[in-house]
This record gives structure tokens, sequence and C-alpha cells, in this order.
């Protein structure tokens, strides 16, 4: 007599996928959520926000915001004796192509030197538009996360579909629920003024040490955000990997407590968390070794703000990338990070497909032409030994 046949628990079932499908999405800033429980729909937070002058939606693919609130009010948030002053510490636009075959996370320093246009509170009314240049999160302190979505949009002409906030303390939690994740300092770090110290060497590290790692500036390159910018990076893509590669699926504490963490630190505009399992869904099949990360182009050389950093023209070519829903060029492949490069920058996986294999470098307006014909593997298409050397980066 044949045995009874086991039914699946449609719960597990669907737990298990959607989970696999958010992270594989790389979304672990603040979109690592997934349904089931009603509970954790009622954690998600909707602040009202008024955006207009949008500009045109181009393509199909979809386009997240990501801001990290750097608030120290509440519990968890006080990490390093300073006053946050309601800024967004993290901007990252992330980019998800319309045929579902690649992703990138688009990095804006908060020091980037911009005029900030004209945007507007809750109840409608205006936040007049500044007269002078002022730092990339200015725009968040004046105007929280609608001013900040005014102000890319108008700014590089990208329809934002959805934007997610994430605090300090609940990012914490959802790396503790990780258990930790991997990172590699070339050189301790000893900051007495914000009270972050910092081993060096490969290691990972908990939600305290991370969040400090995330946030860092001074004492390692040169104080230059931008490089704060690419560690933020590494830390996501090392998120990423750990929960792709080591099992994270088949730990249901872990699975629930980084869900629990995810849920709880969202403002978004997702209405529900089945909204983003369906974004998840239809994304499912891209890995870590296809998700890129890139920092706008910028330079120090410039007088508009103290302390900031400028964009570089060639910014406009990645903005327009994007616009059209086009893979990273050969150019902005080279200045990228890949979510599964381990903590020295090589590869822990292998991307289930390389969306710029098909890329023609000659081809290509935007290819640089000083760049060596020769390069050849995976050191011709992610940041170099000695930029990962200047962002405070193992190599």
């Amino acid at each position: 007599m044949r045995g009874r046949r086991r039914v699946a628990r449609p719960e597990r079932t669907v737990l298990r996928v959607v989970v696999a499908s958010l992270v594989a999405l790389g979304l672990l800033t603040g979109l690592g959520v997934v349904l089931v429980y009603d509970h954790w729909n009622g954690n998600l937070r909707h602040p009202p926000i008024v955006v207009k002058n949008r500009p045109e939606k181009q393509t199909d693919a979809v386009d997240i915001l990501v801001m990290g609130d750097d608030t120290r009010s509440g519990e968890g948030n006080d990490i390093d004796g300073e006053e946050g002053g309601g800024g967004s510490d993290t901007t990252i636009l992330f980019h998800l192509s319309a045929n579902r075959e690649f992703a990138y996370g688009i990095s804006i320093p908060r020091d980037t030197a911009v005029m900030r246009p004209t945007c507007y509170r809750a109840d409608g009314s205006e936040i007049a538009a500044a007269t002078t240049y002022q730092k990339w999160n200015a725009a968040y302190a004046v105007g929280g996360p609608g001013c900040t979505q005014q102000q890319l949009e108008q700014l590089t002409g990208i329809h934002v579909d959805h934007y997610v906030v994430v605090d300090f303390k609940h990012f914490k939690d959802m790396v503790n629920a990780l258990d930790g994740v991997e990172v590699c300092l070339p050189q301790a770090i000893d900051d007495p003024e914000h009270d972050i110290h910092l081993k060096a060497g490969t290691r990972e590290v908990d939600g305290d040490e991370a969040l400090a790692y995330s946030r860092v500036r001074y004492g390692i390159s040169g104080g230059i955000d931008p490089y704060r910018t690419r560690r933020q990076q590494a830390l996501i893509g090392a998120m990423i990997d750990k929960a792709l590669t080591r099992g994270m699926l088949a730990r249901p504490d872990r699975l629930i407590g980084f869900m629990n963490a995810a849920t709880s630190s969202l403002q978004t505009d997702f209405e529900n968390v089945a909204a983003m399992a369906d974004l998840a869904l239809s994304a499912q099949g891209i890995g870590a070794g296809d998700i890129r990360f890139v920092t706008t182009p910028w330079t120090l050389d410039t007088d508009k703000v103290s302390g900031g950093v400028e964009w570089l023209p060639e910014v406009e070519e990645l903005w327009e990338l994007v616009r059209t829903d086009q893979p990273l060029t050969p150019r902005f492949l080279r200045q990228s990070l890949r979510a599964d490069d381990g903590p020295s920058g090589h590869a822990t996986g292998t991307p289930s497909a390389d969306p710029s294999a098909s890329a023609d470098p000659s081809a290509d307006p935007s290819a640089d032409p000083s760049a060596d014909p020769s390069a050849t593997g995976p050191e011709s298409d992610s940041l170099s030994d000695d930029d990962r050397a200047a962002a405070g980066l193992c190599s």
C-alpha cells in the first residue's frame, strides 16, 4: 500500500519562495520583506508625500528610491554621539530592468552639491527651492522622503516608482538576523570622537559593528564621503551574498527575525508586503552576481559647497541608462561592485546571467577610450584593486 502523499504547507512554501525572490533582488536595504503574517503589514508606515511636475515614465522598468534616515532619536539609533539633523545618510536608486534580467543600485553621496528644487510638504504647501548649492541630504532634512524624491526626479528626469526609508536600529536588527555579515578592513579604525573602533582584517561583524562600518568616515579614506558610500555598497552586497549562499532560507529563526526587522523599519509607499512580493516574484531569476552597485561620478574639485563633492558630466550618461532601461556600460561596470564580491573583492558566486556580456565596448560611446584594450576577465568589469584600496576596502 502506498503511503499517504505528503502535502506541502502553503504558508511555508509561499514564505520560502517570496523570501528567496526578495533576497535575490538584493533589496536588503529595506525591501527584503515577505507576506503571510498580518502584523508585518501593520508594521509598515505610510507617511504621505507630495511630488509634482513628475517626469514621464519611459519604460516598464521599476525604479525604487532607498533612503537611510540618520535620526539619532529612538532606541538603538544613538550610535556615534552625533546629531543626525534629520537628513538621509544613504541614498540609493535601485533599478530593476523591465525584462527582469539585471539590476543595479546607484548611490548618491550625501555631500553631493546640487541646487535643490521646489518641493512640497504632505499638505501640499510649498518648500521654496534653494537659492544656492546645498548638499544632497539637505532635501531630506527640510522635506523628508518626498523632497528627496522630488529632487532626484527633477535633477535626473527619472520617474521613481516607489520609495523606502530605513533607520539605523532596524538596519542593525536585519544584520543581526543574518547572524552577522563578513567585511574586510585593510587597516584598523580608531575614531574616539564618534566611539567607532574597528579592527583590521576579515571577520564577521554584528549589527552595531556593521552600522559603525557603514557610517565611519574619519580615520579612513581621508574622510571622503563617496568612499564611505563604497563601503556601504560592500556591506549591502555582503548581506545579499550571505542571505543567498549561506543557508538563511534553511534557518526559520533567522528568516523570521530578518523579516520582522525589515518590516518594522520601513516607511514606504508600497501598499503592503504582498505588493513587494509580487515585484520580487517577477524577478526571482536575478542572483547576487547580476546585481551591481555604482556611485554617481564625482570630483572633489568644487567650490559649490564646503567639504562637498560635485558630479562629473558623465553622470548624465548614467541617468540616461536608467531612463532608457539599459544595462551598465563598460565605463560604469569598471567602477562597480558586484553584490557577490567577497570581502577581498573576488566573486563568491556565479551570476545567473551576465547582462553586459553582449555589450561591445567598441560600439559603446560611453566606453573609456583610455582603458587598456587587453584587459579581460573579472578584473575588467569591476572596481580595480587601487580603487578598492582608496575606498578602504581590501583587495
